[in-house]
């Protein structure tokens, strides 16, 4: 039996969940299904029948600390039991649990950024692939809250509703073009945080006016005290990529600059692509901000915000085979969702060595590990 109990965190943060099921059909406890399924998850489970296998082969040990009155839980039951969960009521218990990891840490940079699970369609039922807007805590590693929505172009009201679950004060707040909006940067701003939005095409006379302030000013020399210039460079894998990053603070002749809640600086990347074998390419990319900050301080916010796609995105895929995904049943797909998203931030906040697969492996084979990773809030 493993030292402490295990199933004291979840039920810490999962306590006042409803139950969706009637009474007469209810022979296993909600809290029961709930454990054995963010323990499964964690340890490498992918599915309702890769779920119920786990509990199966862990049953003395889930006896030790679980009720189970009706025993070992069905596939069928967990699928039903999620399909039903109310998954606004599912995530604020993950954002209580994610608020209590995140507690003292002292957030820095939160990155906003969507994610569509590309097999959770049903041609059937005329139902599109789930579209998921996240915040990830940079730093720490941090999947800090999620919104759904059934198409990209929806990220627009999606992250709205996302800042009103985050505590963003004293954050850098990044956001890709479709979050460059007057209005989200107003709500970041009122929420003591500042933000760094990408513009491209969706907001044509901003990007106009943006790239005429860098044509005149690159014209004369980039010199003043309002301007910076950072390069950076990047070799491996058979590449190198060299960025350029130029920043102008209190930028003029920007239309509507007042509807644009303290905007302070604009800036420019200009990257330089050479890849062995093919020919060189270019590219420049235009960011808001409403921090006074130099070019150098820019890059990082930037660079800093593809770590979403890194260090969540990629490894929902590849470690816990998201894109794979077939669920699509009612609330089925964006409860396992949050369950992923849960068990990633677990798995990141764990001292141990080595990939998220392996502590996943290792979690499975080894409860004391298991209980160590749920431990940390």
């Amino acid at each position: 039996m493993a030292p402490t109990n295990p199933a004291l965190a979840i039920q810490a943060h999962f306590a006042d969940l409803e139950d969706p099921r009637i009474n007469r059909t209810r022979r296993h406890e909600l809290m029961d299904i709930l454990v054995i399924a963010i323990c499964a998850v964690i340890s490498g489970a992918d599915g309702w029948v890769d779920i119920a296998t786990y509990a199966t082969a862990k049953a003395a040990w889930l006896h030790t600390f679980l009720a189970l009155p009706g025993g070992i839980p069905s596939h069928d039951t967990f699928r039903r039991v999620f399909c039903l969960l109310d998954p606004v009521a599912f995530q604020a218990c993950f954002q209580r649990w994610i608020d209590a990891l995140s507690a003292g840490l002292g957030l820095k940079r939160i990155a906003i950024d969507g994610k569509t699970l590309r097999r959770s369609f049903d041609r059937a039922t005329g139902k599109a692939a789930l579209h998921l807007v996240s915040a990830w805590a940079c730093e720490q590693h941090l999947v800090l809250g999620q919104v759904a929505t059934e198409a990209k172009s929806n990220e627009i009201t999606a992250i709205p509703k996302l800042l009103q679950l985050l505590d963003v004060a004293g954050a850098i707040v990044t956001i890709d073009a479709m979050g460059c909006q007057k209005e989200i940067a107003a709500k970041i701003r009122e929420g003591g945080g500042d933000y760094v939005l990408a513009v491209k095409d969706n907001q044509p006379h901003l990007l106009e006016d943006i790239q005429l302030c860098f044509e005149q000013a690159l014209e004369n020399t980039f010199a003043g005290p309002k301007r910076s210039y950072h390069k950076e460079v990047y070799k491996g894998h058979g590449r190198v990529e060299t960025h350029h990053v130029y920043t102008i603070l209190q930028p003029e002749g920007i239309r509507d600059l007042a509807l644009w809640k303290d905007l302070k600086a604009i800036t420019l990347i200009y990257s330089e692509r050479q890849e062995a074998g093919r020919e060189p390419t270019e590219e420049a990319r235009y960011y808001i901000g409403s921090k006074a900050a130099k070019a150098s301080a820019y890059a990082e916010y930037v660079r800093g915000h593809w770590g979403i796609e890194n260090g969540q995105h990629w490894i929902l895929d590849v470690s816990f085979d998201e894109d794979r995904c077939r669920m699509r049943a009612d609330h089925s797909t964006e409860n396992m969702a949050l369950l992923r998203r849960l068990a990633l931030s677990l798995l990141k906040q764990h001292d141990g060595k080595g990939s998220v697969r392996g502590k996943r492996k290792q979690s499975g084979w080894n409860d004391q590990i298991l209980v160590e990773i749920l431990s940390r809030n």
